[in-house]
């Protein structure tokens, strides 16, 4: 790559008193974004679900991820894995729906049928009429062909390109911060869940998540009682970034009902809460009577769905309260569609240079653009 298409590139990593943003291809072009999936989405752990999407052995949903048909399975075991979503005989789609598998995973063209952990179990006929062995087909290495992932607060993550170092190690820090976390949480169900269409490229998401600078004039309700000062930076160059507030007010029912907490918290967490962004699709956020979690899906470069899922401490909790509970963030999350939907228009703008960072307040999108940025850079 030439210096002067790596010079917005390395305007983007400059210090943030002198930054710009990443251009606006990175938003608008399909050729320019198609390079920066393989080395931001596919060579990262990359959030594709949760395991709240296939709650019982033997649930299976096909997924499409930049284009790969994958398929999110728990198999007899209780283990989650994600597998791709096509038969090793001619590539056929396996599963085409959200469904229970009952039995085998079976072909619907020719029948070979594959276990839940993905071995080739039966080639009928593949011999010819009667019979299903034949000398040249070794069912031992015709298992459906899994993609690495790993589970961390129910969410699923994958690595596409099987070389990123482990999910452990990269996050190191991460885990130790939200250690106290590290406790069982329940998935609230049907009333805990809810998808948003985003009319934007996935980044701008991200970038809008990860800064309260926008709240006293975005979301006003919220701002009434957790207000611009009451926040702080969460900035881990390279890993994560975010914000917390140290005035997290607990819900309240009309009988006075709360939802229990986390057992065991330090004291930071009695009004406390934190926002992170983990590089690179996935928000989540922590409280000290529920958690969240919302995957972003990159359905094409001006379109994102946001997954969201709601967690408890709890297996049952209060069902109004709940449900007034995933209104309220409903609320606060579609509060900041046009200003993501218009940042995404506005990247048609010509005279626009990537624009620039507040040193005060921008310091956790930066942070996420220049992680992009270097992730490009990287794969050259």
């Amino acid at each position: 790559m030439s210096d002067d298409r790596m010079r917005p590139l390395a305007d983007v990593m400059a210090p943030i008193d002198r930054a710009r943003g990443l251009p606006n291809a990175h938003y608008t072009d399909p050729a320019t974004i198609a390079v920066e999936n393989k080395a931001v989405l596919e060579a990262s752990w990359s959030a594709l679900a949760v395991g709240a999407d296939v709650p019982e052995p033997g649930d299976a949903k096909p997924i499409e991820f930049l284009g790969q048909p994958l398929l999110l399975l728990r198999d007899d075991a209780g283990a989650v894995r994600v597998f791709f979503n096509i038969c090793r005989h001619r590539g056929m789609i396996l599963v085409d729906a959200p469904r229970k598998i009952e039995g085998a995973i079976r072909c619907p063209y020719h029948s070979w049928c594959y276990s839940k952990a993905g071995k080739l179990v039966a080639t009928p006929h593949v011999g010819g009429p009667g019979q299903n062995a034949h000398d040249g087909i070794d069912k031992a290495t015709l298992s459906l062909a899994e993609v690495r992932s790993h589970i961390w607060r129910d969410v699923v993550f994958i690595n596409l390109s099987g070389e990123a170092a482990p999910f452990e190690e990269i996050h190191t820090d991460l885990l130790q911060r939200w250690a106290e976390f590290e406790q069982p949480m329940y998935h609230g169900g049907a009333d805990s869940q809810f998808t948003l269409e985003l009319e934007t490229n996935w980044k701008l998401a991200v970038e809008n998540y990860c800064e309260s600078y926008h709240l006293p004039w975005v979301h006003p309700g919220l701002n009434s009682y957790s207000r611009l000062e009451d926040h702080y930076h969460i900035e881990e160059p390279d890993k994560f970034s975010g914000q917390g507030t140290y005035v997290y007010r607990q819900l309240k029912g009309e009988d006075g009902a709360m939802f229990p907490d986390f057992a065991g918290l330090s004291d930071h967490w009695d009004a406390g809460a934190e926002y992170i962004s983990v590089f690179p699709n996935v928000l989540m956020g922590v409280h000290r009577d529920h958690a969240f979690a919302i995957v972003l899906e990159p359905v094409a470069h001006n379109r994102t769905r946001e997954h969201v899922h709601l967690y408890y401490p709890v297996a049952e909790t209060d069902t109004a309260l709940r449900a007034a509970n995933t209104a309220q963030w409903k609320e606060v999350f579609e509060e900041d569609i046009f200003v993501v939907e218009g940042m995404q228009r506005g990247r048609a703008a010509s005279g626009f240079d990537g624009g620039r960072f507040s040193p005060a307040m921008d310091g956790p999108t930066h942070l996420f653009h220049a992680w992009v940025a270097a992730r490009i850079e990287a794969a050259g």
